[in-house]
């Protein structure tokens, strides 16, 4: 039972994770990166900070410790020299405490020797440690700038990526149904399509009927007659046909072309 609740917490936690991967928003993600590496890199700074602090206050203590040594192995000497003074001169109780205080010094000098040893032994390693601190640093800070130079780059491409993805969109919209009241394109030009060929054919139907066939011969007839009494007034006017002019068209002129209808019963006054 509990491998079974492992196993389901396990699923869950990579189901909400790819979910999570999936919707968050890439800038924001990008932001955080650059934030946790600046966190880095300011961790590491005040890490390389203290390891050079020790560097140099080993430095210090290395220094006070020789200026030390240099004065108490003064003093030895010059305790040494005095207790051969006064040996020289005789007096041997003076001569016996100088020799217990070149002494004291002597032990004190054999102490700040150890330390002395001991710090130099320290100062390099310090140093080392500072060293590589430094360049640790150093090259933290040049990763540093090449991902903040890379999260411009990386925020162009998010944005081309959201106007590519707009526009594709954007043209799949116009062949895929947008919505369950609005039809799509090709769904619309087929429709109009459609209506189009019904007219069509239907005009042909209309005009291979009998109806249109005598609708054509009557305005034909109705057009010559208008055209004969046309020829017969222009004849009582005395008015020449104004094709007449611009030469023969056809076989002959209009009047020739088209019968003669029967004279008119009103007379029409001639021009004087």
């Amino acid at each position: 039972m509990i491998k079974l609740f492992r196993k389901m917490s396990k699923y869950m936690t990579a189901m909400f994770t790819g979910k999570f991967d999936e919707l968050a928003d890439p800038k924001i993600q990008l932001e955080q990166a650059i934030i946790e590496a600046q966190d880095q890199h300011r961790r590491l700074t005040e890490q390389a900070a203290n390891v050079i602090a020790s560097q140099k206050q080993t430095e210090m203590n290395l220094n006070r410790s020789m200026a030390e040594l240099e004065t108490t192995s003064g003093r030895a000497r010059q305790a040494l020299l005095m207790a051969d003074d006064a040996a020289k001169k005789g007096d041997a109780t003076r001569a016996a405490e100088l020799e217990k205080t070149a002494e004291i010094l002597a032990n004190k000098l054999i102490q700040v020797e150890r330390e002395v040893e001991s710090l130099k032994q320290m100062h390099l390693q310090t140093s080392e440690n500072a060293n590589n601190a430094k360049q640790a640093v150093k090259s933290n800070s040049a990763a540093l700038q090449k991902k903040l130079n890379e999260r411009q780059k990386l925020l162009s491409q998010i944005d081309q990526t959201k106007m590519q993805e707009q526009m594709n969109r954007a043209m799949t919209s116009l062949s895929a149904t947008v919505g369950q009241d609005v039809p799509t394109l090709d769904e619309v030009r087929q429709k109009i399509e459609t209506r189009y060929a019904k007219a069509l054919g239907s005009a042909e139907l209309h005009g291979d009927s009998v109806e249109t066939r005598m609708l054509e011969v009557e305005q034909a007839s109705a057009d010559m007659e208008a055209q004969a009494r046309l020829a017969e007034l222009r004849t009582q006017l005395g008015l020449s046909s104004p094709t007449a002019g611009a030469g023969e068209v056809g076989t002959g002129t209009v009047s020739e072309q088209m019968p003669q209808a029967a004279p008119s019963t009103t007379e029409v006054p001639r021009k004087p």
